[in-house]
């Protein structure tokens, strides 16, 4: 069996090996390159990559990228490799890595909500259930009524991009582990993505002020993905965010987007599900953080 790093012209393969776990799992798989490429965006994958390879192709692959003081790790084993040990090699892979990096003081590993295996693998590693997270979609089958809230679309000029981002970060000031980005290098990483659209990009104002932001994302999870919404602590309770989102469903229905999808957090401190349940989301799926502390 050979290991080696992937790169971007390994994406569809990747996909592929991780489309194969989702079915596994009994989930309807809509991995594709553009997941790939943003859930990889913040690693090396020269030097935090590992693909494993038989004569049949890909069988296992792993990755691990720096969240602030935490370090973050993922792996998955296609079906026909599964019960061989490569789900505890990638594990001692990804702990090595992030063990030797400065200032690494949690670890926090991804897995399907039904993955009973890889839950009892981390848990006889150290590792404990630290939160869930719940994809949640909605298919349209009309176009939702306008919002009786004005919505704006970002310019994607630099200016309005930074008071945009400065809206955001304060937003998710309540969410869990959240680590507040640097403008330049949010702007630099979106601007790069193959998503980036600043079309999809909505805001609302009060008073002068940027209250809420929505950041959207086409051909996304086999649809319209809500990358991000968020809503100023001031000016929450005013439906600033229902009035994103139906705003969100009429642009991704005028593209022909009739699925349209985005991920929470479970435990969602401002009860966030309960907002994506009255516009007619559903879950779909659920995913949970393991956590390690180092320290």
């Amino acid at each position: 069996m050979k290991v080696r790093p992937f790169g971007n012209d390994d994406f569809p393969a990747v996909a592929a090996l991780l489309a194969e776990d989702e079915r596994w799992q009994g989930r309807t798989a809509r991995v594709g390159v553009n997941e790939i490429h943003e859930w990889t965006m913040l690693a090396d994958l020269a030097n935090d990559s590992w693909l494993y390879e038989d004569d049949e192709g890909p069988v296992a692959l792993g990755w691990v990228y720096l969240w602030g003081e935490v370090g973050v790790g993922v792996g998955v084993v296609h079906p026909r490799a599964k019960g061989r040990g490569l789900g505890g090699e990638l594990l001692e892979r990804s702990d090595s890595a992030l063990r030797a990096r400065d200032g690494v003081e949690r670890i926090h590993q991804f897995t399907i909500g039904s993955d009973t295996a890889a839950r009892e693998l981390l848990e006889s590693r150290g590792y404990t259930d630290a939160r869930h997270f719940l994809d949640m979609a909605i298919e349209l089958s009309e176009r939702p009524d306008a919002p009786d809230v004005p919505i704006e679309v970002f310019s994607g000029e630099e200016d309005d991009a930074r008071a945009f981002h400065d809206a955001l970060d304060e937003a998710f000031q309540d969410h869990w582990e959240h680590q507040g980005q640097r403008f330049e290098e949010w702007w630099r990483r979106h601007r790069a993505s193959p998503t980036y659209d600043p079309t999809l990009w909505f805001f609302v104002r009060d008073g002068g002020e940027i209250a809420a932001t929505c950041r959207n994302e086409g051909n996304r999870n086999g649809g319209g993905y809500v990358a991000a919404l968020g809503v100023r602590r001031p000016f929450r309770g005013k439906g600033y965010g229902k009035a994103l989102l139906l705003h969100t469903f009429r642009e991704f229905w005028s593209r022909g987007m009739r699925r349209v999808t985005l991920g929470v957090d479970a435990a969602s401190p401002t009860g966030a599900t309960h907002l994506y349940e009255r516009v007619g989301m559903h879950v779909e799926h659920e995913n949970v953080v393991f956590e390690k502390a180092l320290r």
